[in-house]
C-alpha cells in the first residue's frame, strides 16, 4: 500500500476517533489539540515524502533509458545460454557412465618422394640390403593421421583421480589405398595424486620418453633404428615426485616394461625357441631446474634390465640411458638422448640385438643416441634440425649385419592457425652392412596437418 495511502487512513481513523471523543467527553479538549497538530505534521510529511520521488524520477530517468529493459536482458541471457548449448552439443561425446569425455587428434596429409634405396616404404629407416636395387618411389597418404581420446575419471582414495587416453592411426596394412587398417598406437590410464602417479600404458620405454619434432615420421618415430628408443609396448609404471624448491625438482619412475623379442635378429632355425616376449625392468630419474620464465633444464639417466630367452639360453639385455632438455631461453631448445648397452632390439633399436656366432646366441653390443636443435623464429614458423645414430659392435655382428645406420634430417613447420600446421622435410638415411660397405637415400616429405 503506497504510504500517502496509510497517512491519509491513519489521519482520518485519528480524526474519527476525536471527533467521537469531543462528542462523549468535552473534557478532553487538549487531546483533540495534540491530535490536530499531529494532522497537521503528518500532512507536511506526506508532502516532503512526494516531493523527495519527484527528486528521485528526476534523477534517475537517464539512467533508466541507457539501461536495458529487464525484456531486453532476459533475451539475451536466452540467446547466450542457446548458443553455450549448441556449441556443448556439438562438442560432447556421450558415455554410458557420464563421465567428460573429449575427442582429440590430427588429420594429416603427406606428399613424399623417396631416393633409391629406400626400399619402397613410405617410411624407410634403413637402406636396403646390398644386391636390392629398389627404384625411386614417392606418393600421397592420409595413413599417419592420428585419432585420440581422452578423459578424466571420479575420485579415489587419498585424494587422486583417474585419467587416461587411447591414440590409434591407419598405418596398419599393406599400405595400398585399400589397405590401410586401422591399429591402436598408445594408450594409458593413470591413477594421479599430488605427488604420485601410477600408470599402465602402451607406451614408449620409460628410459626414452623424448623424440624429435617431425609431421613426415608419425606412423613411427622418427629417427627409429637411428638412435632413438621408441617402441610401443605395454607397460607398468609408477612415478614419484620430489619438490626441492619451487624452481627445482626430481621426478623418479620404475616399472615393467614387456620387450619385443620377434624378429630380434634371430635365424629361422631357431626362431620356435625363441620367447616372444620378456618383461624388462626399467628406471629413469629426472632432475629439473626452471631457471627463469623461459629458461630450463631437465636430465634424467635411465636403465634397463631384461633377458632374451632362445635356443635353451639367456641372452641379457643391459642398457644405460641418459637424455636431457637444455633451453637456454624461450626460443631455443636442445633436447636428446644416449644410449650404450647390449641387446638393444627389445626396445626400438635395431632388430639385431641378438647374434649367433658358431651356433651360440650372444648379446650384440650398441652405442647410439640422437639429438635436436629446436629454434622458434616466430609464433608461426619453426626450424627443427635432428640427427641420429645406432653402432653396433662390429665383432657380434655375422657377415651382412647392420654396423650402423644413421639418419640426419631437418625441416621447418608454419603454423596457419591454432590448429592448421604445414611442413617440409628433407632427410638422409645411411646405412652400413659388414662386410659391403654403405648405401644411402634422401628422403622429403609435404606435410599438411589439421588438429582437433
Amino acid at each position: 500500500m503506497p504510504v500517502e495511502t496509510k497517512i491519509g487512513l491513519y489521519v482520518f481513523w485519528v480524526a474519527g476517533a476525536a471527533s467521537l471523543v469531543q462528542a462523549q467527553t468535552p473534557d478532553l479538549q487538549m487531546v483533540l489539540q495534540r491530535l490536530d497538530r499531529l494532522e497537521a505534521q503528518n500532512q507536511e510529511l506526506m508532502s516532503e515524502v512526494r516531493a523527495l520521488r519527484q527528486q528521485l524520477a528526476g534523477n534517475s530517468a537517464p539512467a533508466e533509458a541507457s539501461q536495458p529493459t529487464p525484456e531486453v536482458k532476459t533475451e539475451e541471457r536466452v540467446e547466450v545460454h542457446d548458443r553455450q548449448i549448441a556449441q556443448l552439443d556439438q562438442e560432447k561425446i556421450s558415455t554410458d557412465h557420464r563421465l567428460p569425455l573429449s575427442l582429440t587428434g590430427m588429420l594429416l596429409f603427406n606428399s613424399f618422394w623417396t631416393g633409391r634405396n629406400g626400399g619402397g616404404a613410405d617410411n624407410p629407416t634403413i637402406a636396403a640390403p646390398p644386391g636390392t636395387t629398389p627404384a625411386a618411389s614417392g606418393g600421397a597418404t592420409f595413413r599417419q593421421s592420428v585419432v585420440g581420446v581422452k578423459f578424466t575419471g571420479p575420485e579415489i582414495p587419498g585424494g587422486g583421480r583417474v585419467t587416461g587416453s587411447a591414440y590409434i592411426d591407419f598405418f596398419g596394412g599393406a599400405g595400398t589405398t585399400l589397405n590401410q587398417l586401422v591399429r591402436l598406437r598408445v594408450a594409458s590410464i593413470d591413477a594421479n595424486w599430488k605427488t604420485t602417479t601410477l600408470t599402465f600404458a602402451l607406451d614408449k620405454p620409460i628410459i626414452a620418453p623424448r623424440e624429435p619434432d617431425s609431421l613426415s615420421q608419425v606412423g613411427v618415430s622418427p629417427l627409429t633404428s637411428a638412435g632413438n628408443l621408441w617402441l610401443w609396448q605395454p607397460q607398468a609404471r609408477v612415478e614419484q615426485r620430489f619438490a626441492f624448491s619451487e624452481q627445482a625438482g626430481l621426478r623418479a619412475q620404475f616399472g615393467v616394461y614387456q620387450t619385443s623379442e620377434n624378429g630380434n635378429g634371430v635365424p629361422a632355425e631357431y626362431t620356435n625357441t625363441l620367447a616372444k616376449s620378456r618383461p624388462g625392468y626399467q628406471g629413469r630419474v629426472e632432475l629439473w631446474s626452471q631457471l627463469s620464465e623461459g629458461s630450463r633444464i631437465e636430465i634424467a639417466p635411465g636403465f634397463h634390465l631384461s633377458s632374451t630367452r632362445v635356443a635353451g639360453s639367456s641372452v641379457p639385455s643391459r642398457i644405460f640411458t641418459l637424455d636431457w632438455l637444455i633451453r637456454p631461453f624461450n626460443r631455443i631448445d636442445v633436447t636428446g638422448a644416449f644410449f650404450h648397452g647390449q641387446n638393444v632390439g627389445v626396445v626400438g633399436g635395431l632388430r639385431q640385438g641378438v647374434s649367433f656366432l658358431n651356433d651360440q646366441p650372444r648379446a650384440v653390443g650398441a652405442t647410439g643416441g640422437w639429438a635436436q636443435l629446436k629454434i622458434r623464429v616466430t609464433p608461426r614458423v619453426t626450424f627443427n634440425i635432428y640427427g641420429g645414430q645406432e653402432d653396433d659392435r662390429n665383432s657380434d655382428l655375422r657377415y651382412g649385419g647392420i654396423a650402423k645406420n644413421q639418419t640426419y634430417a631437418g625441416n621447418v613447420m608454419y603454423r596457419f592457425g591454432s590448429n592448421v600446421l604445414a611442413s617440409f622435410e628433407a632427410s638422409q638415411t645411411r646405412s652400413t652392412y659388414k662386410g659391403s660397405g654403405t648405401l644411402s637415400f634422401p628422403h622429403y616429405d609435404l606435410g599438411l596437418a589439421y588438429l582437433f
